[in-house]
């Protein structure tokens, strides 16, 4: 057995960041290599890369199979792009080289809801070579689906569900908030939700479906929403500039029916800088049921901190999971990494065979 779990990290952003930073933090991991999409990075260090003030000896590569074979890892996390489709050859190209996989793409999360056939594909290739994947984050993955499944167990019957979440896009790169149509006006921001550009929350459908199975609810349509959240004072990011009368967000709202009737809302305003106008992050859970449950939180789980958290935290988790695609339902419940890894893969996997 190693002394190490060896970690490859996908994506060099600032998710791919945090997640290295914490790599680096937690005992009993290894940072073992690292993949970059930008070529202009290829072979810079990626102590550089990440923010720190020295060099870890670990340079950037942008071709994964080659690193895949270098560095040997046990695991990689993947935190590259949000869509399938743009996950779909780094996820082959990781689990055909036999490495269990993390992965922060929101449609990962539940993969069988966008694209079903891949689901199977990835699910037999997972069991062939005896890896385990799963997809998670902080929404969807944890605040929107699986909070939602957990505080439904207290529950003896279940009517609707309805779960907010009002969050800061301020720490995020450009790529996100490109997605949300932060500084566009907006004609462009209408423009953008025509033509693709503008997108809103990528992973409603997959919360929904991923809290309909828990269930049993079969789910007949969802109904989505995207409305721009216009600035009225100017608001300023690292990355980004929002005059007045510039889109600072996007209100984005998705309703699922059952029956003709519905059982499922899911609310989810996201802009920069929300304080500036007086707007309160939050998290709002609210079930009717028997009982009926409410939790709520404010300010908001901060994305970005709880993404990386929760892809790090659940390295034991999944490597210790069977073989095959899996959802955070699926595995024990995520808790923080606060041990020695490798211990913590030890003792999970003896619980695992004594539970």
């Amino acid at each position: 057995m190693r002394d190490t779990i060896r970690v490859l990290v996908l994506g060099t952003g600032n998710m791919g960041s945090e997640i290295a930073r914490l790599v680096l933090d937690k005992p009993g991991l290894e940072l073992a290599g690292a993949y970059g999409r930008r070529h202009e990075r290829a072979g810079m260090d990626l102590g550089h890369a990440i923010g720190l003030d020295r060099e870890l000896g670990v340079p950037i590569d942008t071709d994964l199979a080659a690193v895949i074979e270098r560095s040997r890892p046990e695991i990689a996390i993947q935190a590259t792009c949000s869509r399938i489709v743009d996950a779909r050859e780094e996820l082959e190209a990781l689990v055909g080289h036999g490495v269990h996989v993390i992965s922060i793409a929101e449609q990962m999360v539940y993969p069988a809801c966008s694209s079903p056939s891949f689901a199977r594909d990835l699910r037999e290739m997972a069991l062939a070579r005896g890896v385990a994947v799963l997809g998670t984050g902080i929404n969807p993955g944890f605040v929107l689906d699986l909070l939602v499944i957990t505080l439904t167990g207290v529950c003896a019957d279940v009517r609707s569900i309805v779960a907010r979440r009002v969050n800061d896009l301020s720490p995020y790169g450009p790529s996100v908030l490109a997605a949300q149509g932060v500084g566009m006006s907006p004609e462009a921001f209408s423009e953008g939700l025509a033509d693709g550009r503008v997108a809103g929350h990528y992973g409603f459908a997959e919360s929904i479906h991923l809290i309909a199975a828990a269930l049993g609810w079969q789910i007949e349509r969802i109904e989505e929403t995207r409305e721009p959240i216009i600035a009225r004072v100017r608001r300023e990011t690292a990355t980004v500039v929002v005059e007045p009368g510039q889109v600072a967000g996007c209100s984005h709202t998705a309703v699922a029916y059952r029956e003709g009737r519905p059982v499922i809302s899911l609310i989810h305003p996201q802009q920069v800088q929300p304080q500036a106008e007086g707007v309160t992050t939050e998290d709002v859970i609210e079930i009717v049921g028997s009982p009926s449950v409410r939790l709520a939180g404010s300010p908001e789980i901060p994305g970005g901190q709880a993404t990386a958290a929760l892809a790090v935290n659940m390295i034991p988790r999944v490597l210790s999971a069977p073989p095959g695609l899996h959802t955070m339902p699926d595995l024990p419940v995520p808790a923080a990494l606060m041990g020695d890894a490798r211990q913590r893969l030890h003792d999970t996997g003896q619980a695992g065979q004594h539970g």
